[in-house]
């Protein structure tokens, strides 16, 4: 169940670790509030890193594209994917050695600054590594799926089935991963969430001795996280949606719900249960019949908490998912301190 700290977030942790796509921006666009969430948290003292599984854009483009969007960002505030996999193939193979890159800009600078040689997917080669890469040939993905079948060490940079994109949800590079793997045989080490080696490189990198990861997926960002045994933060902001929360089995729930970055800078009250009622703060969330109504007024966050907790006892006692049917979430701006920053 949902953790309750009498502070806030950021006075508990020193680090938030912040997926991007779904939780800081999407698409394009910042998501509403979180230049100015990510601002407060810093002056609480929080160190911010940026971690993102897409291992095509260099850190320094990722920064770039958080300036845009008025959120201050360095290069190394950014860890990607690529780099978690650089780093795998250092500590396996040593300086100096051959790797066979399969991917984007993103993947060889990120080798590059691991002092490994980066050879075509012809050349004699210590390993090989996959990543995302929208210019990536056929011909290259036979030649390199030929050599892993062959006995090649295979490191992947993430195992993501899909990506966003300008023209709609398109297939990921965790699409070629699995077609490789079944061509050949052989499960890749994989760098990126929820693989351990990204959060672990990211703590590495940016430092802080009590991170919490915070991210909009419980497939990969909450369960990464617990992979690494830290805190999670699920904000509502993505792609997990109203159902896929009510029937989260509970290795892959978080320890804290808010519906929005804003959730790091106030305290989460404890949800209070009486029966079949659960309230927090002013919502009360009832089960009954299978499926669950919501009660009161209050902050959006505490709106999710109220309800993920009286849908989780109810899961966990009778092994069947609430129904979400008919429930509105507030927007984090409609409700008195929904969202909102405090004062």
């Amino acid at each position: 169940m949902l953790t309750s700290p009498a502070s806030a977030l950021s006075a508990v942790y020193d680090l938030a670790m912040l997926d991007l796509d779904g939780v800081v921006y999407i698409g394009g666009s910042a998501v509403p509030g979180a230049a100015a969430s990510i601002a407060r948290a810093r002056e609480d003292g929080m160190r911010i890193a940026f971690v993102t599984n897409n291992a095509a854009r260099p850190p320094g483009r990722v920064a770039e594209h958080l300036r845009e969007l008025e959120i201050e960002a360095q290069a190394q505030d950014v860890v990607t994917s690529a780099q978690a996999a650089a780093r795998v193939l250092r500590d396996r193979f040593g300086a100096g050695a051959r790797i066979a890159a399969l991917g984007a800009e993103g993947l060889v600078e990120a080798l590059a600054a691991a002092e490994l040689e980066v050879v075509d997917v012809e050349a004699d080669a210590d390993a090989a590594v996959t990543g995302y890469g929208p210019d990536v040939r056929w011909r290259d993905i036979m030649r390199i799926a030929t050599r892993i079948k062959g006995g090649l060490p295979w490191v992947a940079s993430n195992t993501d089935g899909s990506i966003p994109t300008p023209y709609g949800e398109a297939p990921g590079h965790g699409v070629l991963v699995d077609t490789i793997a079944r061509f050949s045989g052989v499960t890749p080490v994989v760098a990126g969430k929820p693989s351990p080696p990204l959060l672990q490189e990211t703590i590495r990198r940016v430092g802080g001795k009590r991170p919490l990861m915070v991210g909009d997926r419980l497939d990969t960002d909450i369960e990464g996280g617990t992979a690494v045994g830290v805190d999670t933060l699920l904000v509502m902001t993505g792609v997990t949606g109203l159902d896929e929360l009510l029937a989260a089995p509970s290795e892959s729930r978080p320890t804290y719900l808010a519906a929005d970055l804003s959730g790091l800078l106030v305290p989460h009250p404890e949800p209070e249960v009486t029966g079949a009622q659960t309230r927090v703060g002013g919502w009360v969330a009832t089960v009954q019949g299978g499926s669950a109504r919501l009660t009161g007024e209050g902050s959006a966050h505490d709106w999710w908490r109220a309800l993920a907790h009286a849908a989780w006892a109810h899961l966990d006692a009778t092994g069947t998912p609430v129904g979400g049917a008919g429930l509105e979430p507030p927007s984090p701006s409609a409700v008195p301190g929904g969202g909102s920053l405090p004062a």
